[in-house]
């Protein structure tokens, strides 16, 4: 026990999103769909191909055997033979697939792993084990959840603790100094995630999810992501509320157009959009939806820093610089 001295953060521990579950805590998602082939017994996984190449590039550093599946323009997957005893995985893409969606596509298959990196506020599913990746919502350094029935804490004395606090001072820089000069901090971060194995999550990250505003956050995404679709739905190439239910809290606005080169544009304006996983237009037959996605998809920030005044300047911008 240490007594006296400096003060620490003031956290109050309001408490985390998810408790009363079987769960791992862990330190990234990657590791976290590892994670449940170990709990799982499963040496081999059938992947989208429509999803980071991290995920992929860490399994097969595991010894993972790999197979690939694509996705139908309404994100259902494609996939034909499963082999017996493998897992399967599948994507919640942007926080949009609802409860019932999700639970149709898991219900055929064994093993299931659901990458809810995109889909923070997702309900679990039964009978499944449900990842979620909680810096892709918050301000952490890092963090995963895995959720499943009776198993997903299996394992755990196996990993070491990870410790974030010397690489997590961008997230206060980008309070006193902005995004753009504390992006140099912020990769150093994302260079200790590349790096790390499997492991718990740290205590910063852990005490940090138990003091965030969940409610609040889910209740202005939901806002924005309405807001940007009243804007953007006459131009949109995909549907993206198709599937959408009151369980649904979206990771962004996906906005499909066809122009490539919006994105840079928009950056040239300060509206840092990016493009998701351009790595597949070399894996990918150029005509598949993935292809697609990865030319023309338009992550637009719909998250709890924005208002609606926000949202439709970023689709005023884009309106102005659209070919």
């Amino acid at each position: 026990m240490e007594i006296g001295s400096f003060l620490e953060l003031d956290l109050r521990y309001t408490g985390e999103l998810y408790s009363g579950y079987d769960m791992a805590r862990l330190n990234i998602a990657r590791a976290g769909i590892y994670h449940c082939l170990k709990v799982l017994q499963c040496d081999t996984i059938y992947l989208p191909y429509y999803e980071c190449y991290t995920v992929r590039d860490f399994l097969l550093s595991k010894g993972i055997k790999v197979h690939y599946y694509k996705i139908s323009d309404d994100f259902g997957p494609q996939i034909g033979f499963v082999e017996k005893g493998a897992a399967v995985l599948f994507v919640n893409y942007f926080g949009i697939m609802g409860f019932e969606r999700m639970k149709s596509i898991v219900e055929e298959y064994e093993n299931v792993i659901i990458d809810n990196a995109q889909a923070f506020y997702s309900v679990p599913i039964d009978k499944c084990l449900n990842v979620y990746s909680p810096r892709k919502f918050f301000g952490v350094p890092d963090g995963c959840y895995v959720i499943g029935d009776g198993a997903a804490a299996t394992f755990l004395e196996e990993y070491p603790l990870d410790y974030s606090s010397s690489t997590a001072g961008f997230l206060l820089e980008r309070i006193e100094i902005g995004c753009n000069k504390a992006y140099s901090s912020r990769m150093k971060n994302e260079e200790r995630i590349d790096r790390s194995d499997s492991m718990r999550m740290s205590k910063l990250t852990h005490a940090l999810l138990a003091n965030v505003p969940y409610d609040d956050i889910r209740n202005k995404r939901i806002k924005n992501f309405w807001h940007a679709h009243s804007l953007y739905k006459k131009i949109n190439l995909i549907d993206p509320i198709r599937y959408i239910d009151e369980h649904c809290v979206p990771l962004v606005y996906p906005l499909v157009i066809d122009d490539g080169e919006i994105v840079e544009k928009l950056n040239q304006n300060q509206i840092y959009t990016g493009r998701w996983w351009n790595y597949l237009l070399s894996e990918t037959d150029n005509t598949s939806f993935e292809s697609l996605l990865s030319s023309y998809m338009v992550p637009i920030p719909i998250d709890q820093r924005y208002d609606k005044d926000d949202i439709e300047y970023v689709y005023n911008n884009l309106k102005m610089n659209m070919k």
